[in-house]
């Protein structure tokens, strides 16, 4: 594995998991979940892990097709996603939830659900707009090279597995992270992600306008 695999994985990894924000979901799943035992909070949180992962591969699987079908330009697609990941990282930066995540109205409707698992916590809390975004985007930069595409899938697999631990001990982990702590966390998230959605949109615009920065 090259440097540049390296680096490549580890960018892959870092938006994966900064912009799926398993942290951010756990208050959220403590509030709908509040009146669930245990053992339904357990299977939930593996269902919301397991759909969420499903969601993410499928768009990376077939962001090509996708693109094709809407006659979107990559540099298009990865100046908008870009423009997403930087709205979301403003409101991480200022401790704020995301609307581009999941709006009030959609939480709402989730407490009132008997089963949470798919809708609202796959999608859109774990797997919304943003993330598919960042899958679609990353597996353009890997263009089905081996060890490129190999990384993205693993980020995917990786973030939603720390997301199932993290929902499965639900109470634990809201008692360990305080509130400050989730704040502090989120605003580092959000600087790191901010780098990402600007190297996003540089590379889209690179690819639109190729004697850009040249």
């Amino acid at each position: 594995m090259s440097g540049e695999d390296l680096k490549f994985a580890f960018v892959a990894f870092t938006a994966i998991f900064f912009v799926v924000d398993p942290f951010v979901a756990v208050p959220f799943f403590m509030t709908i979940t509040a009146d669930d035992s245990p053992e339904k909070r357990r299977a939930m949180a593996l269902r919301a892990a397991v759909a969420a992962c499903v969601t993410l591969v499928l768009f990376a699987v077939a962001g090509g097709l996708i693109f094709k079908a809407f006659g979107v330009s990559l540099g298009a697609f990865k100046i908008a996603g870009g423009l997403m990941l930087f709205l979301m990282a403003l409101d991480m930066m200022r401790a704020q939830p995301s609307r581009t995540r999941s709006t009030a109205e959609e939480q709402e409707e989730g407490v009132a659900r008997d089963d949470v698992a798919i809708v609202p916590m796959a999608i859109p809390m774990l797997a919304g707009p943003g993330s598919i975004a960042t899958v679609m985007v990353l597996m353009s930069r890997a263009a089905w090279q081996p060890v490129a595409t190999t990384a993205v899938f693993l980020a995917v697999v990786v973030t939603c597995l720390i997301a199932w631990l993290l929902l499965r001990s639900a109470a634990a982990a809201e008692r360990f992270l305080s509130k400050t702590t989730l704040h502090v966390a989120q605003r580092v998230m959000g600087l790191l992600l901010a780098a990402v959605a600007v190297e996003f949109v540089v590379g889209g615009i690179r690819d639109l306008w190729p004697t850009f920065g040249a």
